[in-house]
């Protein structure tokens, strides 16, 4: 693979692969060369098999200062909830017809999708097109609920989920690089003990093998994951 003349000079900037936290976040915000405003990302390589249910990483996180992304919510909702949905902020709310436009124009100019449990009969049939894009609506992930309210309010302040991939990885965008260090090292602390309290039981060795933040275009920094295994939860 190529790169271009900015990301090989970023890369030069690079020195060593066990930066703290507050010097890797300041190193990749020096290789952020975009014309655009980048959106900075962590990588988080898991002591875990993904294979093994009881080894599955998955959950959300609201980031203090949001991820500066406009985020599109539909709503699957009837009567009482589909007013509450709409109350609070909701992008689009309805019910059959939503799944029929879907279903019919592949039409999905939305981010986040959430239902109420009554509507997964009906959001069901959406599996195949919704569950491959990670749109489906799921209660680990607090999108299936009856505070439809509560749940869109979480979102657009800028909640985020994690999971683990089949790599073993949690690939989590954290925010831009016009938040500045202050506001990138709040989230990028409020994330990563996410992830680390939600060390499942049945792994087993070290929990964080690797840690690595990166800007849309730049290179990799690698962090001290030493720091984070002090601070995983023994697995009983």
């Amino acid at each position: 693979m190529k790169h271009g003349k900015k990301y090989l000079d970023s890369a030069k900037l690079i020195q060593q692969s066990n930066y703290e936290p507050e010097e890797a976040i300041d190193l990749a915000l020096q290789t952020a060369k975009a014309k655009f405003d980048e959106t900075l990302e962590v990588s988080v390589r898991l002591g875990v098999d993904p294979r093994h249910a009881d080894q599955q990483v998955r959950g959300t996180v609201v980031l203090p200062n949001g991820t500066g992304r406009t985020v599109r919510v539909l709503v699957f909702a009837k009567g009482d909830n589909a007013k509450a949905a709409e109350a609070a902020g909701a992008d689009y709310v309805g019910a059959e017809e939503l799944v029929a436009k879907i279903q019919q124009e592949n039409w999905f100019e939305f981010d986040v999708c959430v239902a109420t449990p009554d509507m997964m009969g009906v959001v069901g049939r959406l599996g195949r097109v919704l569950g491959p894009k990670g749109l489906m609506p799921n209660p680990k992930s607090g999108t299936v609920t009856t505070d439809v309210a509560r749940a869109i309010a979480e979102i657009k302040a800028g909640k985020v989920e994690y999971r683990v991939d089949r790599t073993a990885i949690v690939h989590v965008p954290f925010g831009k690089v016009s938040f500045g260090k202050e506001k990138l090292g709040e989230n990028f602390r409020v994330l990563m003990d996410a992830i680390v309290k939600a060390k499942p039981a049945a792994a087993k060795g070290t929990y964080v093998r690797s840690v690595v933040i990166s800007t849309t275009m730049g290179p990799g920094v690698k962090l001290n994951a030493a720091r984070f295994v002090s601070a995983a939860p023994a697995a009983k």
